[in-house]
């Protein structure tokens, strides 16, 4: 069983998927697809880069959360799994933030 709070959150919202609409808000959103679930990032990640510039660490924790859920959602809609993401990440552990960007440059074409 999955013990990081992450994790559970990501077995709730995808055992929502397909779930009924009218009773949970997640069921929703996972119903509109991907699009609408973008949409709400979008949204969730502005109101967290305002409550930072504010200087406000509660509302910062709180939006923050927010942007947590809807990016798990989000995920579950496009199909993404929190353990690809996770994969990701740990390629990327011990890898300095600017060689790491330098090889994706690289490998996309950049910076030639």
């Amino acid at each position: 069983m999955a013990d990081h709070i992450l994790d559970r959150l990501a077995a709730t919202i995808a055992a929502r998927k397909g779930a009924d609409p009218e009773t949970s808000y997640t069921a929703k959103l996972l119903a509109k697809g991907p699009v609408k679930s973008a949409q709400k990032v979008g949204e969730e990640a502005v109101e967290v880069a305002i409550e930072a510039a504010l200087g406000n660490p509660d509302a910062l924790a709180s939006e923050s959360a927010d942007l947590l859920y809807h990016l798990l959602v989000l995920w579950t809609a496009a199909g993404v799994t929190p353990d690809q993401v996770w994969a990701k990440l740990e390629a990327r552990e011990g890898t300095s933030g600017l060689a790491e960007k330098a090889a994706r440059g690289q490998a996309n074409g950049e910076g030639e």
